[in-house]
């Protein structure tokens, strides 16, 4: 991973004496030189990078080049910065400018000096690299990764019978899907993350009997991380006895012929041939050429990777098969089998075997202790989040504890015994698919470390955040087209998921993810990584109790980024060099109620609920913690770029301080619950290299007409509620926003969205008015110019009681053609015609919308439409109708708290498409419609009545008995 942090450097120092070449002046030539030093120190970084595990020489040597590109562009960044700001903001006093000139050469000659130390430091750590055998590589990997993965490959023998708890659907799919003529493809694949059970998987239906029917010839070929076309080509022949190795007829035979006798012997014949973990697309087109690819063939291939792209790329047409997690209760049957396995024939026998062995202390009955162990088990069985080999390892841990006593001791530290059961293989496992990972993703991957357990990552912050961090590739970023470092970070996550490092959460109507997360042991192996490259340092407030901070200072004093689960704890740091500081406050309270003996007094006494309780609560919460937290931030922290408290569950209470000028590198600053009870300062506008403002949970927030300064902005959030002076924010200098949320006409300039030309999201809080509008659409200057804008929503402000004119609405679509997600939560009365409805929209929420007609008609012939809400008042009439024909892409139709609704038609042939249908709090509504595609059915907060016609034996249960799941929530007794 230093390698991808020297080159992030060095291409950052190449932007800089670009950018910044008159604020460079003096010392760019240093610039350019150390700039050489860390691209060729970067050369040797691939033989390093892989020998760092075999000798902590090595691995020390990486640190400190790491090192070296961090103080480097500490040195660099600060003094451009330092005075580009001196001289952007004017001196007429010719005293002070000539005390200024005298400060800018003494900061001349002290960052030469830093500079010349830097490249000092380079030369001797090269001079000791290549002493020690590490040699310059332009290109490719080293092979000791290689032999690493080929040793603990060779480590796993296959067994001949695996257990395929868990397994059997998929079995079954894939064993029709290889025996199935009429399906034109070639390659079927099974994929997933590393120890999910694909080999197992390929064995069971390489044995299945279907299979072994169905084909004459039969190969298994493991494909080494290193792979060697000629090896793979001359098993898999000598498995199909067409070659005599012994014999030597190979040695007359070029890859060519050896190519040529597969391909034909493969295609003349039915065949099924299992090339067992293939990693890179390459390895595939390497081998690929002795395989036929035409229909007529009848053999198949089956393989299995850890990475996404090589199945699509083996064949596009082809079964992809994306192997799951096993759920608590197959984890638990797994867990069974192997006891089993171990020689407890039953899990009733297992406490048999515990009471034989004498244990000092233990005078349970058998039964109690067989409940005992059980409850015990299915915990640490769960702990293990569903991978296959970690519950494997778990099971060969505790079938050799022969006391209740030593299960209780793996149950309070089963993270601990899996990561020491190193033989097995769980943390090499994943250490494969982490090796293997370029060097620009491994900085992307162990970022995630800094989020906490189980937390549902917001993609839209992460890339952000990966964007304000340099983590993505400058080189890689340029411009192409109008792709932008948003977009390459997007490519950068979706390679991640490709490869099963990380998890998707939730799509949007265009399958773009929104949520991803980790598995937990993954996640774990993150944590452990990210310390080891003293990449990320995560603080919570237990682990500083129980270890000493004396102790941890060196290495927090030594971290870029922190991730902070307890706001008190940043008092505790000192370390100048810090860049990011994410607070995650969530469970926060309760430590706060503790920390207080007159709080406690209360919640011990079960007066949480009364006046006191909570007035001293509200003390320590929005007024005790925060004091002097950012003042404390501001003066330590000089060098911040991430500054987030957007995931603090307290308010922070209390007038931003003017400190937060001197943050001078901020790039992403977010407040979570913020009171402000004065002005955002002006002196906001000093940080010119932010990218994100975040105020959107700020309350009361006086916002000084100074945003336009800020010509870098990428992400603007304002805040619901603007107090701002008598003049509308000036917005029309932000040309590179990307997102603009809360931006309302009553504070803003409507004419200034023209402007933003790479705007994707648009949310307007009402008013929403169109000054000077002109009833001919054609005579009205253009709103929005943005090819890009993907979404637009349109929100109601709780004060306003307005409608939005229909005319402006369809003012503010025609330069939307492009959207894909329309928000409207506003009362507008009317829709707008259907021709003047953007037709890519794919998913439309309604709500509040108080629309006299019904909106069906109007909508229903939206091509693209996939995804329709009709919550809270959004139509007050009687009957919807949908024609015949209508939706014919509508997937998802929700209808929410439409209290007049007594009525609801769909014709036969319309909603072609529709498999979820939720009806919630329609108290009206009679009855339900036929739809024959329906798959699940959502009935909530309903009469009794209504729902008593749809179960077994109703009169309308004929409408929903062919619907796989129906679910009713919450209806009238």
């Amino acid at each position: 991973m230093a390698e991808a942090v020297v080159s992030n450097v060095a291409a950052r120092l190449g932007e800089l004496v670009t950018q910044e070449a008159k604020f460079l002046w003096g010392v760019e030539d240093q610039v350019k030189r150390l700039q050489t030093e860390l691209v060729w120190m970067k050369s040797f970084l691939k033989e390093a990078d892989s020998r760092q595990a075999e000798d902590e020489r090595v691995r020390l040597w990486v640190t400190e080049i790491r090192d070296i590109a961090y103080d480097a562009e500490d040195v660099i960044e600060t003094f451009a910065l330092k005075i580009a700001s001196k001289r952007r903001g004017g001196i007429s006093n010719v005293v002070k400018r000539s005390a200024c000139i005298f400060k800018e050469g003494w900061m001349l000659h002290k960052v030469r000096s830093d500079i010349e130390g830097i490249i000092s430091r380079t030369t001797d750590l090269v001079r000791r690299l290549q002493s020690y055998g590490i040699k310059e590589l332009s290109d490719g990997a080293s092979s000791s990764s290689s032999s690493k993965r080929q040793q603990l490959r060779q480590s796993y023998p296959h067994m001949k019978e695996p257990n395929a708890v868990g397994l059997d659907n998929d079995i079954k799919e894939l064993v029709s899907v290889l025996v199935d003529e009429g399906r034109h493809f070639r390659v079927a694949s099974i994929c997933g993350m590393g120890g999910l059970g694909k080999t197992t998987l390929a064995k069971k239906v390489y044995h299945h009997a279907q299979v072994r029917n169905h084909f004459k010839h039969f190969v298994w070929a493991y494909i080494s991380q290193q792979c060697q076309r000629r090896t793979v080509w001359k098993g898999i022949l000598s498995s199909l006895g067409l070659i005599d190795e012994k014999g030597g007829i190979l040695l007359d035979m070029g890859d060519q012929d050896l190519a040529a006798k597969l391909y034909e012997f493969l295609k003349e014949n039915k065949c099924l041939v299992v090339l067992d973990d293939i990693w890179t697309t390459e390895d595939w087109d390497a081998i690929s050429p002795a395989f036929p690819m035409e229909e007529e063939t009848g053999s198949k291939i089956l393989l299995t990777s850890r990475n996404q792209d090589v199945a699509r790329h083996a064949d596009p047409r082809g079964c992809l098969h994306e192997l799951q997690c096993l759920t608590n209760d197959e984890g638990w049957k797994l867990f069974q089998h192997i006891c089993d396995s171990a020689g407890v024939r039953t899990w009733a026998g297992l406490w048999v075997l515990l009471v034989s062995v004498p244990c000092s202390g233990e005078v349970d009955t058998g039964y109690v202790i067989e409940e005992k162990m059980e409850e015990l088990g299915k915990d640490m069985v769960k702990q293990c989040a569903g991978l296959p080999l970690a519950i494997v390892v778990l099971g060969g841990i505790l079938v050799t504890k022969h006391s209740l006593n030593s299960w209780q001791i793996v149950h309070e530290n089963v993270k601990s015994y899996l990561r020491k059961g190193r033989s097995w293989g769980i943390y090499e496992a994943i250490a494969l698919s982490y090796d293997n990972l370029p060097s620009y993703l491994k900085q992307c991957f162990l970022y995630l470390s800094v989020f906490p357990e189980d937390y549902k990552i917001p993609v839209g912050k992460l890339i952000k955040l990966w964007v304000a961090e340099d983590i993505v590739s400058l080189a890689e970023s340029e411009e192409n087209g109008e792709e932008v470092m948003e977009d390459v970070a997007e490519g950068y996550l979706n390679e991640l998921v490709e490869r099963y490092m990380v998890l998707v959460g939730e799509r949007d109507v265009s399958s773009k993810i929104k949520t991803c997360w980790m598995h937990d042991l993954i996640r774990d192996f993150y944590l452990l990584k990210a310390k080891q490259e003293n990449f990320i340092y995560v603080l919570d407030h237990l682990q500083m109790e129980q270890a000493d901070v004396s102790f941890l200072s060196p290495t927090i004093g030594k971290v870029r980024r922190l991730g902070i689960n307890d706001s008190f704890l940043i008092y505790k740091i000192k370390n100048p060099h810090l860049r990011t500081a994410l607070f995650f406050d969530q469970n926060i309270v309760m430590e706060i109620v503790n920390r207080s003996p007159v709080l406690k007094w209360f919640r011990e006494r079960d007066f949480k609920h009364s006046d006191a309780f909570l007035m001293l609560y509200a003390y320590y919460k929005v007024i005790h913690k925060p004091r002097g937290l950012r003042r404390y931030i501001c003066n330590n922290f000089k060098l911040l770029r991430i500054l987030d408290f957007g995931d603090q569950d307290i308010l922070i209470f209390g007038i931003l301080l003017s400190d937060i000028g001197s943050l001078i590198h901020l790039r992403f600053l977010s407040f979570g619950n913020c009171l402000f009870v004065a002005m955002l300062p002006s002196f906001i506008s000093k940080l010119r290299c932010l990218q994100t403002l975040d105020l959107r949970n700020c309350v009361g927030v006086y916002v000084p007409n100074v945003l336009w300064k800020l010509e870098g902005l990428r992400h603007l959030y304002l805040p619901e509620v603007i107090v701002c002076s008598k003049t509308k924010l000036k917005l029309d200098i932000l040309k590179n926003l990307q997102t603009l949320v809360n931006f309302n006409t009553e504070n803003c300039y409507l004419e200034n969205i023209y402007y933003m030309k790479y705007l994707r999201e648009l949310r307007i809080i009402t008013p929403f008015i169109v000054e000077n509008f002109k009833e001919d659409l054609n005579l009205n200057p253009p709103i929005i110019t943005s090819k890009h804008l993907r979404s637009l929503s349109i929100i109601k402000n709780d004060d306003d009681h307005e409608s939005i004119d229909p005319r402006h609405l369809t003012y503010l679509f025609s330069g939307s053609l492009n959207i894909c997600e329309l928000h409207l939560s506003a009362k507008i009365r009317k829709l707008p015609e259907p021709q003047h409805i953007p037709s890519n929209i794919a998913h439309i929420y309604l709500g509040w919308a108080r629309l006299d007609e019904d909106p069906l008609p109007t909508l229903q012939n939206l091509p693209n439409l996939r995804i329709l809400e009709l919550e809270e008042n959004a139509f007050v009439g009687k009957v919807m109708i949908c024609s015949a024909q209508g939706f014919p892409l509508l997937n998802a139709l929700s209808i929410i708290s439409q209290s007049n609704l007594e009525e609801l038609r769909v014709s036969e042939g319309a909603m072609p498409n529709l498999h979820h249908l939720r009806i919630v709090n329609c108290r009206m509504l009679k009855m339900l419609p036929f739809i024959s595609t329906l798959k699940e059915l959502k009935i909530e907060k309903m009469p009794k009545a209504f729902k008593d016609k749809l179960v077994e034996g109703g009169e309308d249960s004929y409408k929903v008995q062919h619907v796989p799941s129906i679910i009713f929530q919450n209806c009238d007794d």
